[in-house]
């Protein structure tokens, strides 16, 4: 029960008079849309305000704050996509933006990982390149919510090698764990990559900061990303977990669905892999996720 003073009905009326002010400061906004966004913004803003009754050393430090998010974002790193994740903002965005449709595999979310351009390997080739990390072949089919194969999907796929970093946070422009291919013309698409293991999203800056200070963790539950397309379908941005990851309950950007947790079965060194690959006494696994596009028009 919070033990705050009662706000009294003078007090009311002056906060209140404020907020109805600055929405009618919008009122002329020519752009609809926009006018709704920035008055529904300031009514929680708001709102936020009054029901914590914000200190102007906590408004002061929360200043503080954004302007250090946006100091150390560059164009290798964005603060602020990690601080939107790590508040659940980007997972409810997405859910808002990806109605589900039928059995249309779910989104979740994008990540800052994702470069464009990234190579073009063959149905069934690799994408590890150099990167650390067990062998794992992923295969599955693309089909559109009728079930109908989708020909010629174009499949980007990435993730972080065994020590849990991406190809781009390295410094010499190494590329590797991620890559794209192309469903054949029966929507089958396989590729050889690396079994996902747990890493911390970076948690050297503010948001990392603000993470300690409230107990939380920065760990992020294993995962292999995709983002999948075809004409006439809408764009599926998703990832695959691990079962039995212990941080499946912890993911720190609230990404985990219980749909998108796929069993990574490893298999005992010298087991034939399916393309004939020696992979002499090394382990692998192999695991399979059946992908389904919903109809572009279901945004």
């Amino acid at each position: 029960m919070s033990t705050e003073a009662p706000v009294s009905v003078r007090q009311k009326t002056i906060e209140e008079t404020l907020t109805a002010n600055v929405q009618a400061s919008f009122a002329n906004c020519a752009d609809p849309r926009l006018k709704q966004l920035m008055q529904s913004l300031v009514t929680h803003l708001h709102a936020f305000v009054r029901e914590v009754r914000l200190t102007e050393a906590e408004w002061n430090k929360a200043i503080e704050f954004l302007t250090a998010v946006g100091h150390i974002t560059d164009d290798r790193r964005q603060e602020f996509i990690l601080l939107s994740d790590v508040l659940g903002v980007s997972m409810q965005t997405i859910n808002v933006n990806n109605e589900a449709v039928g059995e249309a595999t779910e989104a979740t979310v994008f990540g800052p990982f994702f470069v464009n351009d990234a190579p073009e390997i063959p149905n069934g080739g690799d994408i590890a390149g150099a990167a650390p990390g067990q062998p794992c072949w992923i295969e599955g089919t693309i089909t559109d919510t009728y079930g109908n194969p989708v020909p010629r999907a174009r499949i980007e796929v990435w993730e972080a090698d065994e020590d849990g970093f991406y190809d781009v946070q390295y410094a010499d422009g190494r590329v590797s764990g991620r890559g794209h291919l192309l469903a054949d013309e029966e929507g089958r698409y396989s590729f050889w990559g690396l079994t996902p293991t747990p890493y911390p999203i970076p948690h050297d800056g503010p948001v990392g900061s603000m993470l300690e200070a409230t107990g939380r963790s920065p760990m992020r539950a294993s995962h292999l990303h995709f983002m999948v397309s075809a004409q006439g379908l809408r764009t599926l941005v998703t990832h695959i977990f691990v079962a039995g990851d212990e941080l499946l309950k912890y993911d720190t950007v609230f990404g985990v669905k219980q749909s998108l947790i796929k069993d990574f079965v490893e298999q005992s060194p010298g087991t034939p892999t399916p393309d004939g690959r020696d992979l002499g006494h090394t382990t692998w696994a192999r695991t399979r996720f059946d992908i389904v596009l919903a109809p572009e028009d279901s945004q």
